[in-house]
């Protein structure tokens, strides 16, 4: 059985998958949205952002979390 996930489980692994970014995330356990700036996302197309954030995630992304929507930006881009 999958532990439970919670926003802040999801920003702490974000953050050290993608160190130096900014992210707020929000969700019921299973579904979550968040919303990643990194400095580290320019001159990436948005499939490479969401790669980078899924790696960042690893096996998490097939255990532990059923959806994640996410908005990647820059922060040029905020």
């Amino acid at each position: 059985m999958s532990t439970i996930v919670t926003p802040k489980d999801i920003e702490m692994w974000i953050r050290a998958g993608l160190e130096g970014c900014e992210v707020s995330a929000d969700g019921d356990g299973r579904h979550f949205e968040a919303r990643i700036v990194y400095e580290g996302f320019t001159g990436k197309s948005l499939v490479q952002r969401h790669q980078m954030v899924y790696r960042a995630l690893g096996d998490k992304m097939k255990e532990d979390i059923h959806a994640l929507s996410m908005k990647t930006m820059t922060p040029d881009e905020l």
